[in-house]
């Protein structure tokens, strides 16, 4: 293995630093170390190890809606519920 030799400088959210190294640390990772694994992940799919792109659905932030538009959205899931048109969270995460 060749020696670590080489520093990384990059500027990131506080909160994003403190949940990510939260759970490195439960899972017993240096963040170096997963940073180390990032970068051999981008090497060996010659790109990022992960699909980047735009959502097709543009996901609700219900403190910019009325009451109006937010009971419009609860009768949506309403509708989906009734339709048989949900999946369970597990199937999801």
């Amino acid at each position: 293995m060749a020696a670590k030799s080489a520093n990384l400088y990059a500027r990131i959210e506080p909160e994003v630093k403190e949940q990510a190294e939260g759970i490195l640390s439960a899972l017993g990772i240096p963040a170096s170390n997963a940073i180390n694994m990032f970068y051999k992940q981008i090497i060996l799919h010659r790109g990022l190890p992960f699909e980047v792109k735009l959502p097709s659905v543009r996901p609700v932030d219900v403190s910019t809606l009325t009451e109006t538009q937010i009971n419009a959205e609860l009768e949506k899931g309403y509708e989906d519920l009734q339709n048989g048109s949900t999946r369970t969270a597990r199937s999801v995460f």
